[in-house]
């Protein structure tokens, strides 16, 4: 151990008549632990929330989405499949319809999306299986044969549309198309009968509210699009590498096809919660800002404190660096330490953030998050090592540089006034 380290260590070790330095060397500590776990907490929570919304928005819809931007529709979508399938790194592909229609029951109409697909296909495209509360993708190939009553096409519904239409499990709505016909009694709304088979939960309000399924066979006939489909949706091995694949798919097919990846679809969602993150970094990198500024005033109270020892120090030959690194390492050993207690907060914190939440809901008689508003049955964290690893080298950068100053006016003390008085 070097001697600066030494001297450094005595010097953050309160005496009898040093007890205030020492109390604010703890609250220095203090702060930059608590802005460190802070921020560790925060930055886990908001990665949580992008995790989460982009397991949600996948659920619903696939990772590629390859449409035909000429035409009204893709005619040799089968041929452009397997070409597709091919490009490394896709899974799977599979046809879809999307249009716009409303839905009308009992006295009520709805205005929303329709997404015809294919039973056998769309559940290793995309995990809307997986999100259907009650009903099975099969029973969308109609006819559907129920008690006695008329075979009709299959539909299933967000669980939010039903409860707006006030729907059931074998119900029948209304779909009626924006186009209308022509006939000799003049215009006539095109009108279909189909029977509610199934609800689905994506978790998004703008999915359940918004959107129904129906089979691509029964869309094709409804939209008279016969032999042809809206687009191709495509599932890849790394969700993360899908912008890539996007660009090979687009590469392969050419002109007219456009190849679109979820993270360019949804591009202002994620990039507004990436600004947020960022923003939320550079507000409680503050929290650490005033633990360093409670540094400075510590280091200057030591510096006032041990003028003597400063001085007797230079005139024992000490150089005006070594009484710098002195008083640098003190506040060097304040980030530290504040910054290992933080992250082993934050590190004990994030995983039971949900008892911590549900404890404190207890204790004051209120929900923190409802379920009916932020559809959320948890609050979702996820550590990240890397942005946690950046707080820490900016904590004690920071904590580093506010010794400097305190530091340089230590070493700029003269032997002669500091000795003239004792």
């Amino acid at each position: 151990m070097s001697y600066e380290l030494f001297v450094s260590l005595r010097h953050l070790k309160a005496k009898r008549a040093q007890r205030f330095i020492s109390l604010n060397t703890w609250i220095s500590v203090g702060g930059v632990a608590l802005g460190v776990m802070a921020l560790i907490v925060v930055i886990a929570v908001m990665s949580g929330f992008g995790k989460d919304l982009r397991d949600k928005i996948l659920g619903t819809n696939s990772h590629i989405v390859v449409t035909n931007i000429n035409q009204t529709g893709m005619v040799d979508y089968e041929s452009i499949i397997e070409k597709v399938v091919k490009v490394e790194g896709v899974n799977t592909a599979a046809p879809f319809i999307l249009n716009q229609v409303m839905l009308t029951y009992g006295g009520k109409a709805v205005g929303v999306v329709v997404r015809g697909v294919d039973p056998e296909r769309e559940a290793s495209v995309s995990d809307l299986e997986k999100n259907l509360v009650k009903g099975s993708l099969r029973l969308l190939e109609g006819p559907v044969n129920y008690s006695g009553k008329s075979h009709r096409d299959g539909i299933i519904l967000g669980k939010e549309l039903a409860r707006r239409l006030g729907v059931h499990d074998d119900d029948v709505v209304s779909m009626v198309a924006p186009a209308s016909r022509i006939t000799p009694m003049g215009l006539i709304p095109k009108i279909k009968l189909f029977q509610v088979v199934g609800f689905f939960e994506s978790g998004m309000f703008e999915y359940d509210s918004n959107l129904a399924f129906i089979s691509i066979h029964s869309g094709q006939k409804f939209f008279a699009m016969k032999g042809k489909v809206s687009g191709i949706e495509i599932r890849v091995m790394d969700i993360e590498k899908a912008d890539q694949i996007a660009e090979e798919i687009q590469e392969n097919l050419g002109f007219p096809y456009y190849a679109r990846d979820w993270m360019r679809m949804n591009k202002n969602l994620f990039s507004a919660l990436r600004l947020e993150k960022i923003v939320m970094f550079i507000i409680l990198i503050l929290i650490i800002l005033v633990a360093a500024f409670n540094i400075v005033s510590t280091l200057f109270m030591v510096v006032m404190e041990k003028t003597k020892e400063i001085a007797i120090l230079k005139s024992m030959g000490a150089s005006r660096f070594s009484i710098m690194k002195i008083f640098s390492y003190q506040g060097l050993i304040i980030g530290v330490t504040g910054t290992t207690i933080g992250c082993i907060g934050g590190f004990i914190i994030v995983p039971n953030l949900n008892e911590i939440v549900g404890l404190i809901e207890q204790l004051f008689g209120f929900t923190a998050f409802p379920s009916d508003v932020y559809y959320l049955d948890k609050l979702p964290s996820e550590i990240q090592y890397f942005d946690s690893f950046l707080i820490v080298v900016f904590s004690i950068i920071i904590c580093f540089v506010a010794s400097l100053y305190p530091a340089w006016r230590a070493s700029r003390l003269n032997p002669v006034e500091g000795l003239r008085y004792e």
